[in-house]
């Protein structure tokens, strides 16, 4: 099976340690490399533009890929959309000029789009009913409403700070997107396609979870339940010749602080709190 994986920007880095995390080691993945084997010897990883990779899936070059829902919905190829991995958000904005005449969608009728997304400003002014041109450009989009290239302008986001810089203002949102795992039609029910969704759920299912162990006399084991149900309760142990048990649990790294409070308030000790690496639930 062969994954495609944004080739360098800031989707690169994020993708390929989701697969570290996920159990898929890439080797003699040097720099400008346009793939990698992985531990798994029936897994390559093919190294593209994110532009392009859902190309890649729908040419069959990769049986699954890792890009923005942007490109995909850009590309307009039918891909099957398997896991949202939770980075890489942004949005797809259409803005205009601070102060300027254009205050919303319609104010565009007539007018011209700058984007670098054109199948995807095409399609929302046809949805909004609006009449207005597509100016296609590969970069700096920015600068065209200020150079009358375009009135306005259809552009990722993620802060809003490149907007004020550039003295732009939102007008509407266009495209909400993350970045996520896509596969051909063909290949959705692949076993190893199936094992690596499991994987990548995995990885994100472990994200903000810590795993506490602590020891507890068994008479507060009641109380300690109370602190830290668990996911389907806390994993008891006996602990050989003493009337005390031993407790495991997951709980959201954002409770760990108090949880941890209330357990030393009602006698636990050895409290061991660890990172977990990947949760299959």
């Amino acid at each position: 099976m062969r994954i495609a994986v944004p080739n360098k920007g800031r989707l690169h880095d994020p993708s390929v340690d989701l697969l570290e995390r996920a159990g898929l080691h890439l080797e003699s993945a040097a720099d400008r490399k346009l793939y990698a084997d992985t531990v798994d010897p029936e897994v390559t990883v093919l190294f593209a533009r994110a532009a392009d990779i859902p190309e890649y899936i729908w040419d069959g070059a990769a049986a699954v890929g890792i890009t923005g829902r942007d490109q995909v919905v850009e590309s307009g190829r039918d891909l099957v959309e398997l896991v949202d991995l939770e980075f890489g958000r942004c949005r797809l904005v259409l803005a205009a000029p601070e102060g300027g005449e254009i205050t919303e969608p319609a104010d565009l009728a007539g007018g011209s789009v700058g984007t670098e997304f054109p199948e995807i400003t095409r399609q929302y002014l046809e949805d909004e009913g609006i009449d207005a041109d597509v100016v296609e450009v590969t970069g700096a989009t920015e600068l065209t409403p200020h150079v009358e290239m375009a009135d306005a302008i259809v552009d990722i986001t993620s802060t809003g700070t490149t907007l004020r810089m550039n003295r732009l203002a939102v007008i509407d949102e266009v495209l909400s997107s993350s970045v996520r795992l896509y596969a051909h039609p063909d290949h959705v029910d692949d076993p190893k396609v199936q094992q690596l969704v499991t994987a990548f759920e995995s990885v994100l299912d472990a994200t903000d979870k810590r795993y506490v162990m602590l020891n507890v006399p068994r008479d507060r084991l009641d109380d300690v339940r109370e602190v830290i149900p668990g996911l389907d309760g806390p994993t008891v142990m006996d602990v050989a010749g003493d009337d005390t048990v031993a407790v495991h649990v997951v709980v959201d790294e954002q409770d760990v602080f108090e949880v941890v409070n209330d357990l030393k308030e009602i006698g636990a000790s050895g409290i061991l709190v660890t990172e977990i690496e990947r949760l299959v639930e």
